[in-house]
């Protein structure tokens, strides 16, 4: 779940996941424009980005891979761009730039690296803009 703390003395629920019991587990903000962020669903294989202006909806939902995600990476240059990763061995980088608007069938990643191995952990490079680095395990 994703919680609203300014005011103390109460907390506000402001997303939770539609997968009874199935917790959010990792969370990205952008840089570039702070009211996106992005959210990866414990064993679930897709990315649910959020505007935390109005976050009881996805604005939009990735879901290209066919595994878990583990990592995500929004692009240090680029308020559009975002990298996912996963247990699927795969790094995908999606053009956001048409969040909100319906996308038949929806969107598809417009870059995609296949790994040897299941993919932990990534790192979009801030002086090398073309670059992100990956953590791979067994």
């Amino acid at each position: 779940m994703v919680l609203d703390l300014r005011d103390k003395e109460h907390s506000t629920i402001i997303y939770e996941s539609s997968e009874l019991d199935t917790p959010l587990v990792r969370l990205g903000w952008n840089t570039q424009d702070p009211r996106y962020i992005a959210t990866i669903i414990m064993d679930i294989a897709e990315v649910v980005v959020l505007d935390i202006r109005f976050p009881i909806l996805p604005v939009v939902e990735l879901q290209r891979h066919q595994a878990s995600v583990n990592a995500i990476a929004w692009a240090p240059h680029n308020s559009c761009h975002i990298c996912t990763a996963g247990d699927d061995s795969q790094a995908l980088i999606w053009d956001l730039s048409s969040m909100g608007q319906p996308v038949e069938g929806g969107l598809d990643p417009i870059l995609a690296y296949t790994a040897g191995a299941k993919i932990q952990q990534l790192k979009w490079s801030s002086s090398q803009p073309d670059w992100f680095k990956i953590l791979t395990y067994h």
